[in-house]
């Protein structure tokens, strides 16, 4: 199995977008609905909650709901941050769920964890679109809680393309993590996936495709 590094993962993207002139919002859209197709393959009734983080990964996530809610699975979306910051096409498909009225929990600027792992406690799946390759370091407040508590609520979770906590190169965190059942994962698994301790938090890997011509891959 091939695996991709942080910096090899962010020159795939840059280089579909700048040398083969495929714009970031279909490889996002690529990523969101093939992602959202694992989840259907996997078995899914709704309502699917889907913890959405600022960046792109994130935006993954706005796009998994979509899709999810264009097949009669009810999606909702959690957001712990005003939506105002959001930038790019993250922004973008945010405002596509907006307008298309999918329910929206917004934990900003308090977080409320009674109520937020109350809410957990009615899903079917939980997808984790919080924190993607980039992510370094230790979780800061609230996403350490919202973490601890996705893994208390007792439902399935599927992490977007790294589950969130875990460092992409190390495959390890350095704080909390998601502890996923499945992860899927974009163009190849990550570099950390290649250490066998990953599991506990990657859970099954799943590798979709983002739709970049083959060329951009060869980092």
């Amino acid at each position: 199995m091939h695996y991709l590094s942080r910096d090899e993962a962010r020159e795939i993207d840059r280089r579909a977008i700048e040398e083969f002139h495929v714009p970031g919002i279909v490889l996002m859209e690529n990523a969101g609905r093939n992602a959202a197709e694992i989840l259907r393959h996997l078995g899914v009734a709704g309502p699917v909650h889907l913890c959405c983080g600022k960046g792109n990964n994130g935006g993954d996530g706005f796009v998994i709901a979509r899709h999810l809610h264009n097949h009669d699975i009810d999606a909702v979306i959690h957001i712990f941050f005003d939506p105002t910051t959001l930038k790019g096409d993250a922004s973008t498909n945010f405002q596509i769920v907006r307008a298309a009225h999918l329910p929206i929990r917004k934990w900003h600027p308090q977080f409320d964890g009674d109520a937020f792992l109350h809410e957990l406690s009615g899903a079917d799946w939980i997808v984790d679109a919080l924190f993607g390759t980039g992510f370094r370091g230790r979780l800061a407040s609230p996403y350490d809680r919202v973490v601890d508590l996705i893994n208390q609520s007792g439902q399935r979770i599927l992490a977007v393309d790294v589950p969130s906590g875990v460092d992409c190169d190390t495959g390890q965190p350095e704080g909390n993590a998601v502890h996923a059942q499945h992860t899927v994962t974009f163009v190849a698994a990550k570099k950390g996936f290649a250490d066998p301790a990953s599991k506990q938090w990657t859970g099954q890997v799943h590798v979709v495709d983002i739709g970049a011509p083959k060329e951009a891959y060869q980092v």
